[in-house]
């Protein structure tokens, strides 16, 4: 008897939680939104499974999701195999022709494939591509000390809007064409963040392995304007890796994203919670 109540309050538990997700359910029928995938959830079968879920979810119910990778540790653990030495500048992996050959192999192969392999076991239909592909992100060189690194400068727009259309899903490996046919690296934040400007996605999603953005206090801050950031940057609160992050979440609203949430992707169902749910998993930013 102990045992069918206990499992009654989790049954009406599970009905209210859905009863109270119908607003936001309803707030993003076929809105944009575009995922940084990066960190715990790509370090697991099972993390890997259930960021799959919860994309297929988000499509089930209306949204266009778009994921956009990353892929450091494994770029790293290849380039150590072919004993291929790599430095970074201001956080950017120096990228020349040797090392864009490894990047661009593991980005748009073994990662790629392996997101696209995760969501359609969930039900959905991936598509994996690069930015090489159909010209989806073109670039600048973005600094000539980093080598073959890319700044996004076009995106293609109605190849996303022709894969939505087909109620797919979008798996974009962070490696650009150049102007005259190079092949260039590109942060995964800023190539999710190029993605959801040129898409004026309702969210841009930047998954990590922190709680989000801390005050002074150490106190995780869950809502920030524009104007907040800049001002904690200054103050040296935001630093290290947090600050390009949220730089690219500045650009991000800066340029027609409805916001920008830095999210924890430790915590299950991370995605979700942000989305669907009054609690969230991390940091919001709204211009």
């Amino acid at each position: 008897m102990k045992k069918q109540t206990a499992m009654t309050r989790d049954y009406v538990a599970t009905a209210r939680t859905l009863n109270e997700a119908l607003p936001y359910l309803q707030r993003y029928d076929d809105a944009i939104v575009v995922i940084k995938l990066g960190g715990h959830a790509m370090g697991s079968d099972e993390g890997m499974a259930s960021f799959a879920r919860d994309v297929m979810l988000m499509r089930t119910v209306g949204v266009n999701p778009v994921v956009v990778h990353g892929g450091g540790p494994m770029i790293n653990d290849l380039l150590a195999r072919l004993g291929v030495v790599s430095d970074f500048v201001n956080g950017q992996r120096v990228t020349d022709a040797a090392t864009v050959e490894v990047v661009e192999m593991v980005l748009s192969g073994r990662v790629n494939k392996r997101i696209v392999q995760a969501i359609n076991s969930a039900g959905g239909k991936a598509v994996g591509l690069s930015g090489k592909d159909a010209d989806l992100i073109v670039c600048d060189q973005a600094d000539p000390e980093l080598g073959f690194v890319g700044r996004p400068t076009d995106i293609n727009l109605n190849l996303l809007q022709q894969l939505f259309q087909a109620e797919m899903i979008p798996v974009i490996a962070p490696i650009g064409t150049g102007r005259n046919g190079e092949t260039f690296n590109i942060n995964g934040d800023i190539a999710a963040g190029a993605v959801a400007a040129a898409l004026k996605a309702d969210r841009l999603l930047l998954l990590t392995d922190v709680s989000g953005v801390k005050n002074a206090a150490g106190d995780v801050v869950t809502e920030l304007s524009a104007a907040e950031v800049e001002e904690m940057t200054r103050a040296g609160i935001i630093a290290g890796g947090m600050i390009p992050k949220t730089q690219t979440a500045l650009d991000a609203v800066r340029a027609g994203v409805r916001a920008c949430s830095i999210v924890d992707g430790r915590v299950a169902n991370a995605v979700l919670l942000e989305l669907f749910t009054d609690h969230g998993a991390g940091s919001i930013i709204r211009a």
